[in-house]
């Protein structure tokens, strides 16, 4: 099979003719139907990802499929059944082995592009507001790169938490995207004075930031007393120096989240989470946002679009 595949780091990810052995023990062979691509899947071929894997790897970090094969000793799944898995690379090929810890049976109703584009970008937010910021009905959220692949979904799931939600993103098409996700008030990015913005809407209690840079700092200093601060990326390229004087005077707490690290210290919170998420998209409460999908073969023309940030949403690789 053909797999887009980082064959030396920092140089350009292509086609490269692979055979799948059998899956092994506590595995299950996926043929891949959809894979959504993140952020991560750029930094992963300059070496700048903090899991980035030893070349060569397949890129492609969540995937979404038929089981086809399973391996010893697994149990609870079987040839036919249709799955998600969070792989960390593996997906922009027509079939990965899988450990099948890593795998959750899909809910009716739910197809394999929303498979695909939920898994990270969902999770990390829900698990961000729920389990880490114990975001409260009522309180107001502001959500930095609103309009991205995970932005959105902050959006939507700080909404349907019972909050006001803020956004900030740049332009007309990603405010209309960022205020159809739910968003009660929406900033552009380009705008000067985003603390004064935020301060005239009166303030915040929870900051989502995937952006880094001075839009953190903005935000710090517009967050109310035990407000939360989330650290989820910087895609802004910026990392911010938190001066923690206004923490103390504050009472603010700055929180970090890398949703895969939990796969090692503690993977039954991420499990739980996306069990939640899906019964939620299955019911129709959450409606992930797909704004590209581009076939295996133009792999490359997916990652470009989501290097020059020409997504609204989630862009997803698909095989068929």
């Amino acid at each position: 099979m053909q797999a887009f595949q980082v064959s030396e780091i920092g140089t350009p990810p292509a086609f490269v003719a692979q055979t799948l052995p059998d899956p092994g023990v506590g595995e299950i062979r996926v043929a891949v139907a959809a894979c959504g691509l993140n952020f991560a899947d750029l930094l992963m071929i300059e070496g700048k990802y903090q899991d980035t894997p030893t070349a060569p790897f397949t890129l492609g970090m969540e995937l979404a499929g038929t089981v086809t094969a399973v391996g010893p000793g697994v149990s609870g799944f079987a040839p036919g059944d249709r799955v998600a898995a969070f792989t960390g690379q593996g997906g922009l090929a027509p079939a990965a082995n899988v450990a099948a810890s890593r795998c959750l049976k899909l809910p009716e109703g739910m197809d394999f592009v929303q498979a695909a584009a939920f898994q990270i970008a969902y999770g990390t937010s829900h698990l961000a507001l729920d389990y880490k910021a114990r975001l409260q009905p009522g309180e107001t959220l502001f959500v930095t790169g609103a309009a991205g692949g995970v932005g959105l979904t902050a959006v939507e799931i700080g909404k349907r938490m019972g909050a006001r939600v803020i956004a900030s993103v740049r332009g007309a098409e990603k405010m209309a995207a960022a205020r159809a996700a739910g968003a009660d008030e929406v900033i552009d990015s380009a705008a000067p004075d985003l603390r004064g913005a935020l301060k005239a809407l009166g303030g915040v209690d929870v900051v989502y930031d995937t952006v880094g840079g001075d839009a953190f700092l903005d935000a710090l200093r517009a967050t109310r007393p035990e407000g939360r601060l989330l650290t989820i990326g910087f895609a802004g390229g910026g990392v911010p120096q938190i001066p923690a004087n206004l923490l103390l005077v504050k009472n603010l707490s700055v929180i970090g989240l890398y949703w895969g690290g939990y796969l090692r210290f503690n993977p039954t919170v991420l499990t739980a989470s996306l069990a939640t998420l899906a019964a939620w998209i299955a019911a129709g409460a959450l409606k992930p946002h797909v704004s590209n999908v581009f076939p295996l073969a133009e792999a490359e023309a997916a990652l470009a679009c989501l290097r020059e940030r020409r997504s609204t949403g989630k862009v997803v690789v698909v095989t068929g």
